[in-house]
């Protein structure tokens, strides 16, 4: 079931363009594959790769649940075949086929995996104008077993992004993830130059629903180029030397290639 719920947000007067750190600041780990180590036991992740687009997909489930119920992040129609491979030998139950928003480098899998098992439903934002079964808002809630995601609005590459991050609370997994699609990558951020695309608006978005979670929070994108995988952002940032700090002043935000 979807159960949603509104959550607040901290919103501050920011602006402008793009995000660049320190190589320091991204810890890479090169497979097809990586598990990630939390402190709940009933959190399964796998970090999926499709080569051709350099897209993750994003498979998570609640193990400790009878029916381990299981979502898929932003999966490529290229590589269906394989997530619903991996979902069935872990013997999960898909419920969930999301999107954090229309791709336009690749072709999404979520149709496709509708079409190939019963009960999947899609999920994507509101404000994408596209069409699922379920068009979730900033704040709503997304339940896998006991697990949720919550929802958070972060347009600017395109106008519909979301960013899922896991639950706040003692049955959650810690540290918490955040699933930015392409507002914010390893050690950059999305294009703006799309359609709906806005660099103002995507400076917003990662200061205030992004740059605001804990500290300890992964950053898990929807692509990456270099053979990067995680992002531990806040961590990283409260780190660099003084004058890294320029980097996140408006005036020096440029747009992403």
């Amino acid at each position: 079931m979807l159960r949603l719920s509104l959550l607040p947000f901290h919103r501050f007067p920011i602006s402008s363009h793009f995000l660049n750190l320190s190589p320091k600041s991204t810890m890479a780990v090169s497979a097809s594959y990586t598990t990630s180590s939390h402190s709940s036991s009933k959190l399964l992740f796998r970090q999926l790769f499709e080569k051709e687009s350099s897209t993750y997909t994003y498979l998570l489930a609640d193990v400790s649940h009878p029916d381990k119920p299981a979502l898929l992040i932003d999966p490529v129609d290229k590589t269906v075949e394989r997530d619903l491979s991996l979902v069935k030998e872990l013997g999960l139950k898909l419920v969930y086929a999301m999107n954090t928003h229309v791709h336009a480098d690749h072709v999404t899998g979520t149709g496709l995996i509708k079409s190939k098992l019963d009960g999947v439903k899609s999920v994507i934002s509101r404000a994408s104008k596209s069409k699922a079964d379920h068009l979730i808002e900033a704040g709503d809630k997304i339940y896998f077993g006991d697990m949720f995601l919550e929802v958070r609005a972060t347009p600017g590459h395109t106008l519909g992004c979301v960013t899922y991050v896991t639950g706040d609370g003692p049955n959650q997994p810690q540290p918490r993830m955040a699933f930015t699609g392409d507002a914010v990558l390893i050690r950059g951020c999305g294009r703006t130059d799309f359609q709906g695309g806005s660099s103002d608006q995507l400076y917003e978005s990662v200061h205030s629903q992004i740059f605001t979670l804990p500290k300890d929070t992964l950053i898990y994108p929807a692509h990456d180029y270099k053979g990067f995988t995680v992002w531990n952002h806040l961590i990283s940032i409260s780190s660099l030397p003084s004058k890294s700090w320029q980097l996140l002043m408006p005036h020096v935000f440029l747009d992403a290639g």
